[in-house]
């Protein structure tokens, strides 16, 4: 032999043993901690491109609100205001149209007898 004992060898294959053991351990967190990182890199990438879309979005709505079009928009639509040299169309109701009116019916009150408001007090839910 060369030196050592069997006694000895068998230590040593046991250390290494519990050293490959903790090694795997040690890697496996690192695995897992990997994946998790991964998985919240991609996370935040999407979050990332949702935003910036957003921000786009709202660029072009400002600069479509600073633009002389969207004043007109708004003075037509809104405010009805005319340019020189529009005609101005207003829609008339036909001559012989009379608009129906319904009426409310008002409810009247109910008044109770005196004995019937006593029965209730007495012997009401």
């Amino acid at each position: 032999m060369l030196g050592f004992p069997k006694f000895g060898k068998q230590w040593i294959i046991v250390a290494l043993i519990a050293i490959l053991f903790f090694m795997v351990l040690g890697l496996n967190s690192r695995i897992s901690e990997y994946f998790r990182l991964t998985s919240q890199r991609d996370e935040m990438q999407l979050r990332i491109q949702n935003l910036e879309s957003t921000r786009m979005a709202l660029a072009t709505e400002i600069a479509y609100a600073n633009s002389n079009k969207a004043v007109e928009e708004w003075a037509r639509t809104y405010e009805r205001w005319v340019q020189p040299g529009d005609q101005v169309i207003i829609p008339l109701p036909p001559q012989d149209f009379t608009p129906e009116t319904s009426y409310l019916s008002t409810p009247t009150p109910l008044f109770d007898q005196k004995w019937q408001i006593w029965w209730e007090l007495l012997f009401g839910e």
